[in-house]
């Protein structure tokens, strides 16, 4: 455990303190139930400051990697027991941007269980405005099939949290929301290797179809449509199908 308490090279970011820690924890170099050294030893080990090594427990405990017990000490927590979706970036900076076929697999398996669920909801309770508002994403999705992946990565974001709005549920774009940074790291994998080929566009085709759906308020289309638009990007994601 000592040996990879390297000092933090630039000591005035509370960022790459709190990167730092993520890493003993997500490694296992910190063990689950493991009582941290005092803060002082703690800092002076890792080479920073007691008040930055403070602020970067503090943003730990919030996200459910410690806990921070008062007059006991700080603890190293099973994050699948007390973590909240804050920490799905952390797992994704963990692994440098790459997300391992466990984690890749149990985002699909949520999004099925959600999404799903948002577009039949969508169905019965879209508004007038947000159907112009999916019309009008639909325009800018042709454009950007055609010349800017970027743009289309975070339109294809948009799109299915417009999806969330409409199902007027308040607390399914908070989730869909929570995960962007992980969501877009995974359909930007996903964009980047099929643009400019027949993939984007069916894509596109699917947006059309649950738009369409959303329009006649037919709830089980919408859910049929998202699901197989879900695992179409599945099988391509994991280089099924070429």
């Amino acid at each position: 455990m000592q040996n990879n308490f390297e000092p933090i090279k630039n000591q005035s970011l509370k960022d790459a303190c709190i990167a730092r820690l993520e890493g003993l924890i997500l490694s296992g170099e910190l063990q689950i139930g493991a009582r941290l050294p005092s803060e002082r030893d703690f800092a002076s080990r890792i080479g920073v400051s007691r008040p930055i090594l403070h602020e970067a427990l503090v943003d730990l405990d919030t996200k459910g990697l410690v806990e921070i017990v008062p007059r006991r000490g700080v603890y190293v927590c099973d994050y699948r027991r007390s973590g909240s979706l804050a920490i799905l970036s952390s797992l994704l900076a963990y692994h440098n941007g790459k997300l391992d076929p466990s984690f890749i697999q149990s985002m699909i398996d949520m999004r099925l269980t959600v999404e799903t669920e948002t577009a039949r909801l969508a169905a019965l309770n879209r508004t007038k405005e947000q159907m112009l508002g999916f019309h009008a994403l639909l325009v800018e999705e042709r454009q950007a099939a055609r010349d800017n992946p970027q743009a289309f990565i975070d339109l294809d974001f948009l799109f299915h949290l417009s999806v969330a709005i409409a199902s007027g549920n308040l607390i399914y774009p908070l989730i869909i929301n929570s995960f962007k940074g992980v969501y877009t790291s995974l359909t930007g994998e996903f964009f980047r290797k099929y643009y400019g080929t027949p993939v984007v566009e069916t894509v596109r085709q699917f947006h059309v179809r649950l738009i369409d759906a959303f329009d006649l308020q037919d709830a089980e289309s919408a859910r049929s449509t998202m699901i197989e638009m879900l695992k179409h990007g599945e099988t391509y994601l994991k280089g099924e199908s070429l």
